[in-house]
């Protein structure tokens, strides 16, 4: 069984951090492509940043000076830094794997003073 389980998400300042975990079982992360979405309230839910098989990345370029991806394949865990938060950062977000299709549930990035 397949499951993905997302951790990290706080109440944060503008200008602060967060680093957010993928959590997988059930499938290895380094054999598929993993992504990480987000969804603010009442909007459509936007790609974030992608991690591919070799290991190459892809960010959204809105966000790539600030938000990097990795994964660690011994923890089977992909993660999500982000710095210099603002409050248009406020979401929910979600990591998914492509093959086989998975989603997590989610984790809320609140960033408010």
């Amino acid at each position: 069984q397949v499951q993905l389980v997302e951790s990290g998400g706080d109440l944060v300042q503008p200008g602060g951090s967060l680093n957010l975990s993928c959590a997988a079982s059930g499938i290895t992360v380094s054999d598929s492509t993993m992504v990480w979405y987000r969804q603010a309230a009442g909007k459509e839910r936007d790609w974030v940043a992608s991690i591919l098989i070799d290991g190459g990345t892809r960010v959204a370029n809105s966000l790539r000076n600030r938000f990097t991806i990795s994964r660690d394949n011994i923890k089977n865990t992909v993660y999500l830094q982000m710095n210099n938060l603002k409050p248009e950062d406020t979401a929910v977000y979600t990591c998914r794997v492509l093959w086989p299709d998975y989603w997590g549930q989610g984790t809320l990035v609140t960033v408010s003073s």
